[in-house]
């Protein structure tokens, strides 16, 4: 009946369009491994990918058992509430999510900590944010308060013309560093400097769909923010098919490998640079913790930001692409 229902479980993962996987070392002395469960938003996204080869590394190294699963795009909250029960329902001691839809994710998640289950959300806070026994994550805000800072000194003064590419409405990151953006540029949402506003969704066509939209309303935009590099990347393509992308400032927040090529390559003119790895390994670390003390992780953890850029401003602390490089992921 165990191997019965075990099956199940794995073909439900699959059916779900979750990409399972399953890593373990083995402790040797015959006792079964500590299963740890990880859904990310998506498997393609670079980021994830990098989370996941340092859950599985982090697995390994403590002899647990790693449980993975993704959503089929991001924001498909179905598919990470069925992982969830899955991983329940498969005695996992506890849970790292990178939740797709932070409201909507939050009954699957009591759901499964009401079952003893510990669950830490990695990367993206859920709405509350102690829905979750803790959080690993960059701090968002400061990630884009950071290029907020970059922004406002390498204008010089300049009048600014800001668009905004964002991600979607109602995801926390999206928001922190929008947010975090606006602080550090030194301006209030509804400021008269910001001329267009559009939704990503991340995504790199879409970045230069909405690039191409700002500019149609707004041809003299003389700064962009962009909610991550995919959609920066766009947003070049965009001015630099208008002939203009040597006369616009280009902000990001991610410091991915190809991110950071492109601050080096001048198409991205700085980023904050975060740090997938350590979110996954600090979470694998704290679910084997709760396994052997039955001490549970809890609150905000930040595993850190660092700004990069090759045209440093002044008054604003940053690291060179040579580091970023050195640090990226994807």
């Amino acid at each position: 009946m165990k191997r019965l229902i075990a099956g199940l479980m794995a073909a439900a993962l699959t059916a779900a369009g979750c990409g399972g996987g399953s890593t373990s070392s083995g402790s040797g002395s015959g006792d079964e491994a500590v299963k740890v469960g990880l859904i990310t938003k998506t498997e393609t996204n670079p980021f994830f990918v990098k989370m996941k080869e340092g859950a599985t590394a982090a697995a390994k190294a403590q002899g647990a058992e790693l449980m993975s699963a993704a959503g089929k795009f991001d924001g498909d909250n179905a598919s990470q509430i069925t992982a969830i029960e899955n991983m329940v329902a498969a005695g996992v001691k506890g849970i790292l999510i990178t939740p797709s839809d932070t409201k909507a994710i939050v009954p699957a998640i009591k759901k499964a900590r009401d079952a003893g289950v510990l669950v830490i959300a990695l990367d993206t806070p859920t709405e509350p944010q102690e829905a979750t026994d803790a959080l690993f994550a960059t701090d968002n805000f400061k990630a884009g308060e950071l290029i907020g800072q970059y922004a406002k000194a390498a204008m010089a003064g300049k009048p600014a013309k800001i668009a905004t590419l964002d991600l979607a409405p109602g995801i926390t990151v999206g928001k922190l560093r929008h947010d975090g953006f606006l602080k550090g540029f030194g301006i209030a949402e509804g400021d008269p400097s910001i001329v267009c506003s559009q939704d990503t969704a991340g995504d790199q066509t879409k970045g230069q769909t909405a690039m191409e939209n700002c500019l149609q309303k707004a041809p003299d935009i003389n700064l962009v923010y962009t909610i991550n590099e995919p959609a920066a990347l766009g947003a070049h393509t965009a001015l630099k098919a208008k002939g203009i992308d040597k006369n616009v400032l280009v902000v990001s927040v991610d410091g991915g490998c190809t991110g950071t090529k492109a601050v080096q390559g001048g198409q991205i003119a700085a980023t904050s640079q975060q740090y997938p790895l350590k979110m996954a390994e600090s979470g694998v670390k704290a679910v084997t913790d709760f396994a052997k003390t039955g001490k549970k992780a809890t609150g905000y953890t930040d595993t850190g930001v660092t700004l990069i850029t090759d045209k440093p401003a002044a008054g604003v602390q940053a690291k060179d692409t040579a580091f970023g490089l050195a640090n990226c992921w994807g």
